[in-house]
């Protein structure tokens, strides 16, 4: 089945680990694909351009369509370059997965500025540059009164939805991606646009070298059996999500081996309520149901 023929999907961080398993995935349903990595370390120094060629040489291999770029999606220049390239390449596009991200944890007392502002420019800020630019674009053909239907898929990060010790830089980033997904979901919808995210649980260089999860996401020694943190297995919803025609727009999901979640987020709880302003000893007995939930 190829369920993304005809569509052009643009992946970032595509050289290695889930972006390597969906650019594949993609292709393998039939799109054209951009594979975009700088084949940076996790921590975000250096470089490698010749992850992401490599991405693309095994989809040509089996007969698909792929261009390789090394971007730099944390900057507007890079993901307008980005942009750019896959309009020349194929004439459109249809799809954008912001997967480029990096990590450096730290406990929040020892978290420097600079690993501060390293990974909120190498997780929100890459997501933020590309989404910016391909959503404009997209306003515009629907602004020349061209049909779109395109669909973003953002990666944010069961650290910042439900927190992670050590992860503060991290798990805020991951956050906001998942506040901008609602929100992109809502501003850019009417332009036929839709905006959701996948949160992974999976196999990848950053969970294999945070000491408290190696052993979890490990492969198993048999190999007949189910490898569920294998990051390919995260990829068919989000090829799914990219597929033409949806109408899920403005979800987050979670996605491990073969369970899929939907993330609620935060709602109302219990309150408490009084005709007036609250006096601070009365706070005592009116927050113990709340505090209590």
């Amino acid at each position: 089945m190829e369920t993304l023929a005809d569509r052009v999907v643009v992946v970032t961080g595509a050289g290695r680990g889930l972006g390597r398993e969906h650019a594949l995935l993609a292709a393998a349903e039939g799109a054209a694909v951009v594979v975009d990595d700088n084949g940076c370390e996790p921590d975000g120094t250096g470089a490698d351009p010749a992850l992401a060629a490599a991405v693309v040489a095994e989809i040509e291999a089996t007969g698909g369509r792929a261009l390789a770029s090394t971007e730099d999606v944390a900057t507007m220049a890079g993901a307008e370059a980005l942009l750019a390239a896959t309009l020349e390449a194929f004439g459109k596009v249809d799809g954008l997965v912001n997967n480029a991200g990096v990590l450096r944890d730290r406990m929040f007392v020892n978290l420097g500025e600079e690993d501060w502002d390293a990974v909120i420019r190498g997780q929100l800020r890459a997501t933020y540059c590309p989404a910016n630019a391909f959503a404009r674009h997209w306003r515009g053909l629907a602004k020349a009164g061209e049909s779109v239907d395109a669909s973003v898929v953002n990666v944010p990060s069961t650290s910042g939805l439900i927190g992670q010790v050590g992860q503060s830089n991290y798990g805020a980033a991951k956050a906001a991606i998942a506040s901008l997904t609602l929100i992109l979901a809502e501003e850019i919808g009417r332009y036929g646009v839709r905006v959701n995210g996948v949160v992974p649980v999976a196999r990848t260089r950053m969970t294999a070298d945070v000491p408290a999860f190696a052993n979890l996401v490990a492969a198993p020694v048999d190999p007949a059996e189910f490898d569920v943190y294998h990051p390919g297995n995260v990829s068919p919803l989000v090829a799914w999500l990219l597929g033409a025609g949806g109408d899920v727009n403005g979800q987050v999901f979670y996605a491990k081996g073969g369970e899929i979640r939907r993330f609620l987020g935060w709602h109302y709880g219990a309150n408490a309520t009084k005709d007036g302003r609250w006096e601070v000893e009365e706070l005592d007995a009116a927050m113990a149901p709340l505090v209590g939930e």
